[in-house]
């Protein structure tokens, strides 16, 4: 009787394996080729979801599953700094206001073409205008090096600060005392080139050009060996306090 109920057991399961609703989906194809990652950087700007076009690309879930308003706030990325996979081609990314008043109203646009194989970062940046209700954009191409050497960290400088001068950046091997130059001056909605560096904690400062003062400083950033960075300078360089929201901070952000 067992031997007979395990034959069955056997005929019925490939005859559910037989019909087309429950066969083994095929899902393998092309992914997309191109990537984007969104950060939230415009001074006072609500919390928003990003769109390409009009598709999401960028949520946040409650507990109940069903996606909060709360979206990504000031100072924030999208999916944990995580790439989303687009299709190459034009692009208008938006930021869609999150909360519950004003919902999915877009507070920035950026038309913008994504080619195949690139990785990008688009941000909201400037100052957000309660009036207009409207914030500035950019995006910068992420280029990674094509020969990666994995006994180095790569880092680079984003300069997302509206009401800025041109910056560069240097960082500072405490220990040591070893100073590296982090590319060149970076004017607003610019990036600078991926700089190799050596695997250790550093100090991170950005300058005026010509000048020896800092603008903006961080203490004690780890900068792992294989690893990619991008520093992005964001808020109100006018601020002086050190614990203000919209001080001028410098974000660190992992690329891979």
């Amino acid at each position: 009787m067992i031997r007979y109920r395990f034959f069955a057991l056997l005929l019925g399961a490939a005859a559910l394996s037989a019909c087309d609703k429950n066969a083994v989906q095929d899902i393998t194809g092309p992914l997309p080729a191109a990537r984007v990652r969104f950060f939230n950087f415009g001074v006072n700007a609500p919390s928003v979801n990003f769109y390409a076009n009009d598709t999401k690309m960028t949520a946040t879930n409650s507990g109940t599953g069903v996606e909060a308003t709360t979206g990504v706030s000031y100072g924030g990325v999208g999916s944990g700094g995580l790439y989303a996979g687009v299709d190459p081609g034009q692009y208008t990314f938006s930021g869609r206001i999150a909360a519950t008043t004003d919902k999915d109203l877009p507070i920035s646009n950026l038309t913008a073409t994504l080619e195949d194989g690139k990785k990008y970062s688009v941000y909201q940046s400037g100052f957000y205008n309660t009036t207009a209700k409207t914030v500035d954009a950019f995006i910068v191409e992420d280029p990674f090096p094509d020969e990666f050497d994995y006994s180095v960290a790569y880092v680079r400088f984003v300069n997302a600060i509206s009401n800025s001068q041109p910056m560069t950046m240097y960082i500072t091997e405490p220990t040591s005392g070893n100073v590296i130059t982090v590319g060149g001056p970076v004017a607003y909605k610019a990036a600078g080139a991926f700089t190799a560096v050596p695997p250790a904690t550093y100090n991170l400062a950005t300058r005026y050009t010509d000048s020896t003062t800092n603008k903006i400083s961080r203490t004690g950033v780890g900068f792992g060996a294989g690893r990619i960075y991008t520093i992005t300078a964001r808020g109100d360089i006018t601020i002086t306090s050190t614990t203000a929201t919209n001080r001028p901070f410098l974000d660190n952000t992992v690329n891979r």
